[in-house]
């Protein structure tokens, strides 16, 4: 086997062997809200790595709520409050401006970035701060600008500083398929990865604080479960019983791994506890159980089961009698990963709606009005992911023949994708807030 676990620091240099996701927008709302993003003003030395206005004019616009206006249709190119005048942005229809400048920090080599927001029609200031960091810092300080901006006009907290796990499968100049477990910004850039190997990887999986992962590896030549420190690249194999050992998930409190394994005859629904490593059976049928996620509280998990003949989607609470579970789904033929939205009560899933249908889209269910709202057109979507502020979910999807990561909104008016220039890209994991 060929099995080899970078730490973070080290994919720095390996450039070459990533994905290479960029996002392209599919999908925007009707009426998106102009904003303008004027050139932030670089009163140094040189040229900067990262264009930070234009970091935030691409968050903005990629959640397709926003339209940025171009440079050139400018008026003035104010870089702080003393410079603006309102009336330049109102004839030009804007409802928002956002200026800035970079400069350097008094005596080292860190950057300060200033940016001041505005609400052009009530001539309001909204936020302005100082940012200080390293130049490589530059996209993270965009990142976070566009934080405050998405959070002032929707009142939505951003998500733009969140990260992504996925899979990258592709041949290499021997014919052997290689797989890749690598992490990247929500967009896309800065990929890194965080293990190769010649074997399947599966199953990736955030804990709740955003420090480690756990997947499912065949190095071995048998699947089994592991958790790995983002940080450090350090390793722990998490369970080693006979058969099937997959799809670890998280629980909230990050104290233990639901999974699945087999080393009882069917495939059914395990807690083990990170600390003393108790392993709780929570499912025991002769039906296939798969796909455990956890509910907002903890104490519950939703899973799918085909104990009815076809995949469908149940809830069981942790500890209660197997004879003790709620199905969720009726509608569909076949219903399958379901996972709750931060709300606690819409459940995003993968749906097929008759036998007679081939396709598999993404869509969210109310399970207090049972109300289904279905956002994807697409015909092949698998292992969606939903944002830490519940506004976009992630999935993966076939398009010109390769696997894609796509993200629609929870609304299913705006779409993304984030397409590979290399292999084939699946199992997208949307990271959790970090601080």
């Amino acid at each position: 086997m060929n099995i080899r676990a970078f730490l973070v620091l080290t994919c720095l240099w390996s450039a070459c062997a990533q994905a290479e996701l960029s996002i392209q927008i599919t999908q925007g709302v009707d009426n998106p809200i102009p904003i303008a993003i004027v050139p932030f003003a670089w009163e140094g030395d040189g040229v900067l790595s990262e264009d930070v206005d234009q970091i935030v004019m691409d968050d903005l616009q990629q959640v397709g709520e926003f339209r940025a206006l171009s440079p050139g249709n400018m008026l003035s190119l104010p870089n702080e409050e003393r410079e603006v005048f309102f009336r330049d942005w109102r004839v030009l229809a804007q409802d928002y401006l956002l200026v800035g400048k970079i400069s350097r920090a008094p005596g080292s080599q860190l950057v300060q970035v200033q940016y001041e927001f505005f609400d052009i029609n009530r001539e309001l200031k909204l936020a302005g701060e100082i940012l200080t960091g390293s130049v490589t810092q530059l996209r993270d300080i965009g990142h976070e600008i566009s934080n405050v901006v998405f959070e002032l006009v929707t009142g939505t907290r951003g998500a733009f500083t969140t990260q992504i796990l996925y899979i990258v499968s592709e041949q290499s100049a021997g014919g052997q398929t290689v797989f890749r477990l690598e992490k990247a910004d929500y967009d896309g850039q800065r990929a890194q990865v965080l293990l190769e190997s010649n074997e399947p990887i599966m199953s990736p999986s955030w804990s709740p604080n955003g420090e480690d992962i756990a997947y499912v590896s065949f190095e071995t030549s048998l699947p089994r479960i592991y958790t790995q420190n983002i940080a450090t690249g350090q390793r722990r194999q998490i369970t080693n019983y006979p058969n099937i050992n997959s799809s670890p998930v998280w629980s909230p409190d990050g104290t233990r791994l639901a999974m699945v394994l087999s080393k009882d005859g069917s495939p059914d629904i395990y807690v083990q506890d990170l600390l003393n490593n108790e392993l709780i059976r929570v499912t025991d049928h002769p039906a296939i159980d798969t796909e455990p996620a956890w509910s907002k509280d903890g104490r519950s998990i939703v899973f799918m089961s085909d104990r009815t003949g076809q995949p469908q989607i149940y809830q069981m609470e942790v500890g209660a009698s197997s004879f003790n579970v709620e199905r969720l789904t009726y509608d569909c033929f076949q219903c399958m990963k379901g996972q709750f939205l931060p709300d606690g009560v819409n459940m995003v899933h993968v749906r097929r709606e008759t036998r007679q249908s081939p396709n598999y889209q993404i869509a969210v269910l109310n399970i207090e009005t049972l109300r289904v709202i279905t956002l994807t057109d697409t015909s092949l979507d698998e292992s969606p992911s939903v944002a830490p502020n519940g506004s976009m979910i992630m999935y993966a999807t076939k398009f010109g023949g390769r696997g894609v990561l796509d993200a629609v909104s929870i609304d299913g008016r705006v779409k993304f994708r984030l397409p590979s220039s290399t292999g084939d890209v699946r199992e997208p994991a949307w990271s959790p807030f970090f601080n």
